[in-house]
């Protein structure tokens, strides 16, 4: 789960990690990895990384999903030792099963976990998985010791690993001319961290809140699976699972208490968001399928079922039918946003603005920095060609959150009918950085600031220009 390629990237990429501990507590790893790569270094190279990801894959800009898969890999961390940074949760549009983490925090979700996992605890399990990776500092101590051993940069190193992560065929080549190591001693280590990382993950699963049991049943289910599949998915490539990995996972979880687990429906929920929205598959069959389950029960709970199906009307065109479907959802989930958020589609493709922008307005209060109510009034504003509105409203939200892509996108929508040429330069900047196109932002956002009539304005808009210049420098080690 560690890294999303189908050769020795992986391995290579963990490949100083050490041995697994006999017991549950965590390793004294100290300062390991700090003399090659500073805690405050490797958070530039995840910051630099994660626009490295938006540029060079299909990352979903999804507010409602986002706000799940950031809420879940929270709670996660709320028990993890030695968080260093800020996390940063990218879900990658991708059938495919497969996770990966990478320096600074970043984790990265397929969208295809969701679909193959059965409920919450076994995609956290995977979350969990992938944030021992970071917070034991895997990479990090296998660039410090290829850096004392090889005449490379660490930039370098970082350079390769990043490829890796997101390209696999060319990263694997990258690394092999690179570095030169041996497949077989490379997988050898990152068995060790491999078992590192269920270990403790499998802790962090439990005191989060989950089953512990998910992580050795998601475990079973690929390996049955895919057993006599002629290509296995990237997980099984990526991280074999030997029987012995698999039984240690499920003997660890016998030692913790059983205890109850809440209905996860919000899983459910973005589960059915993800068929609909991000699979590729004909939206009128799930319609159907939806349809069915929602009247069959089996393994949707009825309420995910009836969203399913009401996302699926909505996504062709039969909002009349979508309408009662979703009045009897907002009954019992009115404030969830999920829901908001699909009837705030509704309302919007109906030309009902006003009653979006009500409803939102109403949720704000409740949630003044929820970016899926922030996004959606934003955009309902627009819809309803109030731009100054959803300018105001855009400017304090990215005060408070400027790594938000869609609300700078919105932002700029908003300021081009106000003839505000210098504001949306910036916000242009502001997307082109986000996106890893520095020299874009950079001629963006010096454009801002020739054209501010605002002396302090200016100084900002510089100040933000020589940042960005550095974001830049950061963004050329990681390439080259």
């Amino acid at each position: 789960m560690a890294f999303r390629t189908t050769t020795a990237a992986l391995a290579l990429a963990l490949a100083t990690a050490l041995p697994a501990a006999a017991d549950n507590s965590l390793p004294d790893i100290g300062t390991a990895g700090v003399s090659a790569m500073s805690i405050e270094r490797e958070a530039r190279f995840g910051q630099a990384f994660s626009r490295f990801a938006r540029a060079n894959q299909p990352v979903v800009d999804d507010p409602v999903l986002n706000e799940y898969v950031t809420g879940l890999g929270l709670k996660l961390l709320s028990q993890a030792d030695s968080v260093r940074f800020p996390f940063r949760f990218l879900l990658i549009r991708d059938d495919s099963i497969n996770a990966s983490a990478f320096l600074g925090g970043v984790v990265q979700l397929h969208t295809g976990l969701f679909l193959n996992a059965a409920n919450e605890s076994e995609l956290a399990s995977v979350m969990a998985h992938e944030i021992t990776h970071v917070t034991q500092r895997h990479i990090a101590r296998y660039l410090e010791s290829q850096s004392r051993s090889t005449p490379l940069t660490i930039a370098g190193l970082v350079g390769s690993v990043a490829l890796a992560v997101v390209n696999p065929q060319a990263g694997m080549a990258a690394l092999q001319t690179t570095l030169g190591l041996k497949m077989q001693s490379a997988i050898n280590y990152t068995r060790d961290n491999e078992f590192e990382a269920d270990r403790l993950g499998l802790r962090l699963l439990y005191n989060a809140g989950f089953d512990p049991n998910a992580m050795a049943t998601f475990f079973q289910k690929l390996a049955e699976q895919y057993q006599f599949a002629s290509t296995p998915p990237q997980m099984l490539l990526t991280h074999p699972l030997p029987t012995s990995r698999i039984a240690e996972a499920r003997s660890r979880a016998a030692e913790y208490p059983v205890r109850q687990y809440a209905p996860d429906l919000d899983f459910q929920f973005a589960k059915a968001r993800i068929m609909v929205r991000f699979q590729q598959s004909g939206t009128t069959e799930l319609h159907n399928y939806f349809a069915r389950a929602a009247g069959s029960g089996g393994d949707w709970q009825p309420d995910a079922a009836r969203y399913g199906q009401a996302l699926a009307l909505l996504a062709i065109n039969r909002n009349e039918e979508a309408e009662p479907v979703l009045a009897d959802l907002a009954g019992r989930h009115g404030s969830n946003t999920f829901v908001l958020d699909a009837l705030t589609d509704l309302d919007n493709a109906r030309k009902r603005h006003d009653a979006a922008i009500a409803r939102l307005q109403q949720a704000a209060q409740r949630q003044p920095d929820n970016q899926v109510v922030m996004i959606n009034l934003a955009d309902s504003l627009l819809q309803a060609g109030r731009h100054q509105e959803a300018a105001e409203l855009l400017d304090g939200y990215l005060r408070r959150h400027p790594e938000n892509p869609l609300a700078w996108e919105l932002i700029a929508q908003a300021y081009r009918p106000l003839s505000d040429e210098s504001a949306f330069r910036q916000a242009q900047a502001e997307v082109a950085a986000l996106k890893g196109r520095y020299e874009v932002a950079v001629d963006q956002m010096e454009l801002a600031a020739n054209l501010s009539q605002d002396a302090m304005q200016r100084a900002r808009l510089g100040a933000r220009l020589e940042q960005l210049r550095q974001q830049q420098k950061d963004w050329d080690a990681l390439r080259n």
